[in-house]
């Protein structure tokens, strides 16, 4: 999309590229901005550069493009420079507090609808027809209502609405970890996140579907997206692993449901942790600590359905021209980003300052090959590909500030965990169904991330209602988030995979909702033993573990349907 701008464009997209990089990294490191320049930056510059990239199609309509970039840069930048004036008269707004604001606020949705879709549109249409005409809903969930300036007042310029917490995660974490995912893979460290596993493990039995696991977990746990990890790991490992004689429906399926369980393992999480530390208040080296097992288990369940599934039809990958020892000696550098991220964030550095560390040490050991080193110009193209990376989950900051801007407004945050209580009777398991329903609903439209904060904002109260502790109720809620990638009808992740094999769109994503299955036992597990989630003793957690652990290899085992095949033979036997 970024060579479709013409030469002012290309520029204006470089600069305001560079620029977040500079003033994000000076933030993290040197000196904290305040609230109105920390998040009225990230946002203005991305309204900015999601009109530029997404633009209308004719020439007279890319005129309608430019008058929203002045609309936007006019909104936000009023927000920023009358921050204070704005608080101080908070119940007395002036005329052109209004206007700015409802600006804003339209603009929000129309940014959404350019990136995202028309669901976003819809979303952000139903809640403000809501805001305002609330007193007409049935008793359940009504409220008295408000005007429709007074909405968009509250939305725009409080601190639950636009720049509330999704633009305070977006700019605190979110796009420095997008930055330093495109900064790692620049340096080159993606050819050894896929050669080493493919020495480790490619010879063996379902090798390359091994490869796509092993790969697809280490880089997509910084990569950020499910849908970018597997198109990236995929073009590699999806041919390989047809190669080998995975049938093509097969391979598009495993590709994804591997790449979903990046978003669990930590040093990033995707943006879900980072929101899940903001909204609990509980440090992020916390919420890693405790999503390290439970991502493990996603990924040994999807890597032992894979193997039986190549057992089944004797499926054995080649060996690599070099051993797995020979690779890592020659090529472990690539792991001390990571490693010093993890480092800094386990010794209670903040997230920001430590992405920055590692966006640093990116740059350094670039400089070990001549074809990787990261000059002036690799900088910028670096930069350029993080910021439109960050692009389609900054571009819903509008709209989830309007959900969440509504919820509050209304006073709904408060009464949905009563109505889902009531509809599930009471019982855990059928709210956590309820959950997944919700997400899988909501994440048919909406990025995974967004779905996860709106659906946390609602139902994570009705969990803990029920009992569960804060940290396993987000991480039920943020898991079930991320079903609509392999999960039909929507599953964009398993289309992606099935575009990269040329298989089937319909039997790929249902392949690959087999082989997430553990996506759903997760949540129950987290519901129901606390120790999962590192809340008991150290015997308690460790008993959790170990029965957990094995329970996973058979649930993996029943799953993958090798046994049946074993009766079979036991009956063909008997018979004969």
């Amino acid at each position: 999309m970024y060579e479709k701008l013409n030469k002012f464009e290309k520029l204006v997209f470089d600069a305001c590229s560079v620029t977040l990089v500079l003033f994000y990294a000076y933030a993290a490191v040197i000196q904290p901005m305040a609230t109105q320049y920390h998040r009225g930056i990230y946002v203005i510059i991305t309204y900015i550069l999601a009109f530029l990239l997404y633009k209308s199609k004719s020439k007279i309509m890319r005129v309608v493009d430019y008058l929203l970039i002045v609309l936007s840069i006019a909104s936000i930048g009023y927000w920023i420079f009358m921050f204070e004036v704005i608080n101080y008269r908070t119940g007395a707004e002036t005329t052109t507090d209004m206007v700015f604001a409802i600006i804003g606020v339209l603009i929000g949705i129309e940014l959404a609808r350019r990136v995202v879709g028309g669901v976003f549109v819809i979303l952000g249409v139903v809640m403000l027809t809501y805001g305002v005409y609330g007193y007409l809903a049935p008793d359940l969930v009504s409220h008295a209502g408000a005007p429709f300036t007074e909405l968009c007042v509250s939305i725009f310029y409080k601190s639950d609405g636009v720049f509330g917490i999704m633009a305070n995660v977006l700019a605190t974490y979110v796009i420095l970890f997008v930055l330093f995912g495109a900064f790692l893979e620049k340096c080159g460290a993606q050819k050894f996140f896929i050669d080493w596993p493919l020495a480790a493990v490619g010879h063996k039995i379902g090798g390359p579907g091994k490869v796509s696991v092993i790969a697809s977990g280490l880089f997509g746990s910084i990569s950020g997206s499910a849908i970018a990890n597997t198109v990236s790991t995929g073009m590699f490992t999806i041919p390989m692993m047809k190669k080998a004689g995975f049938k093509p429906h097969v391979a598009g399926g495993i590709e994804p449901a591997a790449s979903i369980g990046g978003m669990f393992m930590p040093p990033i999480m995707g943006a879900g942790g980072f929101i899940m530390a903001e909204l609990t208040g509980v440090p992020y080296s916390t919420i890693m600590l405790v999503a390290i097992f439970p991502a493990l288990m996603y990924f040994f369940s999807v890597f032992c359905m894979v193997h039986y599934e190549a057992k089944k039809y004797n499926i054995v990958g080649e060996k690599s021209k070099f051993s797995a020892m020979e690779i890592f000696k020659k090529e472990w550098f690539y792991i001390i980003p990571l490693v010093v991220i993890t480092i800094f964030m386990l010794y209670g550095f903040s997230p920001g300052y430590s992405a920055i560390l590692g966006l640093v040490s990116c740059i350094i050991i670039s400089w070990v090959r001549k074809d990787t080193r990261i000059g002036p110009k690799r900088f910028i193209e670096a930069a350029r590909d993080g910021t439109e990376n960050s692009l389609k989950i900054g571009a819903t900051v509008g709209v989830i500030g309007i959900i969440i801007g509504v919820l509050t407004f209304s006073g709904l945050v408060l009464t949905f965990a009563d109505i889902m209580i009531e509809l599930a009777g009471g019982s855990l398991l059928m709210t956590i169904f309820l959950i997944a329903l919700a997400s899988l609903v909501l994440g048919m439209g909406v990025p995974v991330t967004a779905a996860y904060l709106i659906t946390a904002v609602v139902a994570v109260p009705a969990l803990t209602h029920l009992g569960v502790n804060e940290i396993a109720a987000h991480m039920i809620v943020y898991w079930l988030s991320q079903d609509s990638n392999i999960t039909p009808p929507v599953c964009i992740a398993a289309f992606a995979g099935a575009t990269i094999a040329k298989a089937n769109m319909w039997k790929t994503a249902f392949t690959s909702f087999k082989f997430a299955k553990f996506l759903y036992l997760g949540p129950i597990l987290f519901g129901y033993v606390p120790g999962f989630s590192l809340n008991g003793g150290p015997s308690d957690i460790i008993k959790a573990f170990v029965l957990i652990f094995f329970g996973t290899w058979l649930y993996s085992y029943v799953l993958s349907g090798i046994w049946i095949s074993t009766i079979k033979g036991v009956f063909k036997k008997t018979s004969a």
